[in-house]
């Protein structure tokens, strides 16, 4: 397998990462064949393990938490992800400090550990201004919940040039990875941000 450093953080992850986007975890046929699927990709060298706390309403978090107990934390890259909802509540999506707050706290239980390495912001929120998201991540990575955060799909080189102001501004930690959706039908990014 091989390794890339994330940013300039100093952080390697492998080229090769499991998500869990489509974990649909129903039944024990299901969960066997996600712990051959984590071995298979443990054991080949992958160390990046992707989650959100919207997938399967929370269960993806859950379950490969449970699975990746078993490896030697130090050698895992866990992320996730907070946006989209997570419950039937008004303030239980977005970006708000308060979403944003509760999300980390229950996904930290979810994936029984008692930190992420990464921690995305899923999309970028219309309705929470960009100055209150920024600095609870900052705040994440302060309290040491969170080792880094970035942004995931949706961020294009404005909005993330809006960021930069206001990180600059208010000495925030940085965003240190961008997650964008790349594949041959999206590529906004080669001329967006690349």
């Amino acid at each position: 397998m091989k390794y890339r450093s994330v940013g300039k953080s100093g952080l390697k992850i492998s080229e090769v990462a499991l998500g869990s986007w489509v974990t649909d975890l129903k039944g024990t046929a299901a969960e066997n064949v996600t712990k051959e699927t984590v071995k298979l990709a443990y054991d080949s060298g992958v160390n990046f393990f992707d989650c959100a706390d919207a997938y399967s309403g929370g269960a993806a978090e859950r379950f490969l938490g449970e699975v990746l107990k078993q490896y030697p934390r130090k050698e895992l890259v866990i992320s996730s992800k907070v946006y989209f909802p997570t419950g039937e509540g008004v303030n239980d999506r977005g970006l708000s400090r308060k979403h944003i707050f509760e999300s980390i706290d229950q996904t930290l239980k979810n994936m029984q550990t008692d930190y992420l390495d990464l921690y995305f912001c899923h999309r970028f929120d219309e309705t929470t201004d960009l100055t209150e998201t920024l600095r609870a991540m900052s705040d994440l990575v302060a309290q040491g919940k969170v080792l880094h955060y970035g942004v995931s799909e949706e961020w294009g080189s404005a909005r993330l040039e809006e960021a930069q102001r206001i990180i600059d501004r208010y000495n925030l930690y940085p965003i240190t990875v961008v997650q964008p959706q790349y594949n041959l039908e999206d590529r906004y990014i080669e001329h967006e941000i690349m």
